[in-house]
C-alpha cells in the first residue's frame, strides 16, 4: 500500500544514479567560468556570482517543477542587476533580488505560467536557435588574443567529446575532455588562461543575511522596476527552457511550480547574499545531454559547486579555459535547430513562420534579452496570425425578389470586421437586407460596431437590416453592446 503513494526515487537506480552524479559533476565544472563572468558583467565580486549558482540549483532541485533543469547566475540577470550595482551598491542588488524572488511568487501564484500556450512553434525554434547562437558567441573572447597552445587543446577538447562516446558512454565524454585536457596542461607547464584567471573562488559558504538597505518606501522605488525586471526576464527565460527540456525529454513539467520554485530560489540566494538567477539553457543542455533526468543532478550541480570552490578551488583553478570552451562549443552546435534552417524544411515552411523565427532570432542576438526576443516573435506571429484569419472571412449574397440575404463565413473580430463593412452593396441592394451569421462568430466590439456601421449606411438610404444566426455568445455579445458604442 505504501508503494503506491510513494514512488521510489529513480535515481536509486544505480544505473541512474551513476548518470546524474556525473552529470551534475560536468555541469558543476561548467558553471565555475560562467558565474565568474556574469559576475563580472554584474559589477560584483565573483562570489556573488558562485553563491548565486550554488543556491539556485540546490534550491530548484527541491522547488522547481522541471527535473533535470539547471538553475544558476545568468547573463540576463546580471545585465538586469548590473545598474543597481553601479548606481546604488551590493546591498540593493541583494534587496532586488529578494523582492524579484517575491514578485515571481506572486505571478507563479496567479498562474502567468499559463501564458506559455500562446509561444507558437516558430518563436520557440527561434528561441533555441537564438540561444545557441549566444552561446557560441561567448565563447569567442576565449579564442581571441590568446597564446597558440589554446587552439589545439580547443581542437583536442572537441574531438575527445566527438570520439569518446563511440568507445563508452558510461562516463560523460565532457569530464573526460576536462580532466585530460587539465592534467597536459599541468604536467607540461602549458601557459594557458584558466579558470583561476576569471577569478579568485570562495573558500566558505554563504552565510544567510538580510541586506543592508533601509526598509522605506524611497528604496521600494529604487529597487522596485529592477525586481520587476527580473522577474519577468527571469520567469521567461526559465519557462522557455522548461518547455525546450520537456520536448527534448518528452516529459512534462509544472509550470507554475517552475514559477513560485524561482521566486523561492531568488528568495533563498538573496538571503545568501547571491545576484540572483534563473534557468541557464547551455549548462541544462549539457545536463540533459549527459541523460540527467532527475532533480538529483540539478541539486549535485550545485552541491559540487561548492564542494569544488572550497575543498578543490587550487586544483579547479587550473583548469584550463580551452577544455570547457570546448564544451560549450559543441553545447550550442547540439542546441542549434538545423533541421529548421535546411533548405528543404524553409521551402515548405509558409514565409510568416520563418519571418517569425528570424524576428525572433535577429532581437536576442542583437539585444542579447530573451524576453525582448520572445515578447517581439509573439507579437509578429499574432500579427501574422491576425491577418491570415481576417483573409479567411467571406460574404455571400443571394438576391431575391424583394430582399438579399447576405451570408458571412468565418471568424469576425477587429482584423476582419472592419473590411466587412465595405463589402455591402449599399445603393444598389433593395429596401430589405438581411445578414446571416450562422456560420459566423463576433468575438469582440469591434465588430459589433462594424454591424452597427453597416446597419447605419443602409438606414441612411432608407433600409432595413435584419441580422440574424447569431450563436448563444455572439447573440449576447451583440445585444450587450450595439448602439453603446457611438455617441450619436
Amino acid at each position: 500500500m505504501a508503494s503506491s503513494r510513494f514512488a521510489r526515487p529513480a535515481w536509486l537506480n544505480p544505473k541512474v544514479l551513476r548518470t546524474e552524479v556525473l552529470a551534475g559533476l560536468v555541469v558543476a565544472l561548467a558553471l565555475i567560468p560562467e558565474a565568474i563572468s556574469f559576475s563580472v558583467i554584474a559589477g560584483v565580486d565573483p562570489s556573488l556570482g558562485l553563491f548565486a549558482s550554488f543556491t539556485m540549483a540546490v534550491t530548484i532541485a527541491v522547488f522547481g517543477g522541471r527535473p533535470a533543469m539547471i538553475s544558476a547566475a545568468t547573463g540576463a540577470i546580471a545585465l538586469v542587476v548590473a545598474p543597481v550595482v553601479r548606481e546604488h551598491g551590493v546591498s540593493y542588488l541583494i534587496a532586488t533580488v529578494i523582492l524579484g524572488g517575491l514578485v515571481q511568487i506572486a505571478l507563479g501564484a496567479l498562474g502567468v505560467a499559463k501564458l506559455m500556450r500562446f509561444v507558437p512553434r516558430s518563436v520557440m525554434v527561434g528561441f533555441v536557435n537564438a540561444l545557441a547562437i549566444l552561446i557560441f558567441l561567448a565563447q569567442l573572447p576565449e579564442l581571441y588574443g590568446v597564446p597558440w597552445a589554446v587552439y589545439p587543446l580547443f581542437a583536442a577538447g572537441v574531438a575527445v567529446m566527438v570520439f569518446f562516446p563511440r568507445l563508452t558512454k558510461v562516463v560523460p565524454a565532457p569530464l573526460v575532455a576536462i580532466i585530460a585536457l587539465t592534467a597536459i596542461t599541468v604536467a607540461a607547464g602549458i601557459a594557458v588562461p584558466t579558470v583561476g584567471d576569471r577569478g579568485k573562488l570562495p573558500s566558505s559558504l554563504p552565510v544567510p543575511g538580510l541586506p543592508d538597505v533601509p526598509f522605506t518606501l524611497d528604496t521600494l522605488k529604487i529597487i522596485a522596476p529592477y525586481a520587476v525586471a527580473l522577474a519577468l526576464v527571469g520567469l521567461m527565460e526559465s519557462l522557455m527552457t522548461a518547455k525546450l527540456v520537456d520536448e527534448l525529454t518528452d516529459t512534462r513539467s509544472d509550470k507554475t511550480r517552475e514559477s513560485i520554485g524561482q521566486g523561492i530560489a531568488n528568495v533563498v540566494t538573496g538571503l545568501f547574499g547571491g545576484m540572483g538567477g534563473c534557468a541557464m539553457i547551455g549548462q541544462t543542455m549539457i545536463n540533459v545531454k549527459n541523460g540527467a533526468r532527475t532533480r538529483l543532478s540539478t541539486f549535485l550541480a550545485g552541491a559540487f559547486l561548492m564542494v569544488l570552490c572550497i575543498v578543490f578551488g587550487p586544483l579547479v583553478s587550473q583548469i584550463p579555459m580551452a577544455a570547457l570552451v570546448a564544451v560549450m562549443v559543441l553545447v550550442a552546435v547540439g542546441t542549434f535547430d538545423w533541421h529548421s534552417v535546411a533548405p528543404r524544411t524553409l521551402k515548405r515552411m509558409p514565409a510568416g513562420e520563418i519571418g517569425v523565427m528570424a524576428v525572433t532570432v535577429a532581437l536576442v542576438v542583437a539585444t542579447d534579452n530573451l524576453a525582448i526576443g520572445v515578447i517581439a516573435g509573439t507579437i509578429t506571429a499574432m500579427v501574422i496570425f491576425a491577418r491570415r484569419v481576417a483573409h479567411l472571412v467571406t460574404l455571400d449574397a443571394v438576391r431575391e425578389e424583394d430582399r438579399v440575404v447576405y451570408t458571412v463565413n468565418g471568424e469576425l473580430f477587429f482584423a476582419s470586421s472592419n473590411d466587412l463593412v465595405g463589402q455591402f452593396d449599399y445603393p444598389n441592394d433593395p429596401d430589405q437586407v438581411v445578414i446571416d451569421l450562422s456560420r459566423a462568430h463576433i468575438w469582440d466590439a469591434s465588430t459589433v460596431a462594424a454591424l452597427d456601421a453597416v446597419t447605419a449606411k443602409y438606414a441612411e438610404r432608407g433600409k432595413t437590416v435584419e441580422i440574424i444566426g447569431l450563436n448563444q455568445h455572439s447573440a449576447a455579445m451583440h445585444g450587450r453592446l450595439t448602439g453603446e458604442l457611438t455617441s450619436h
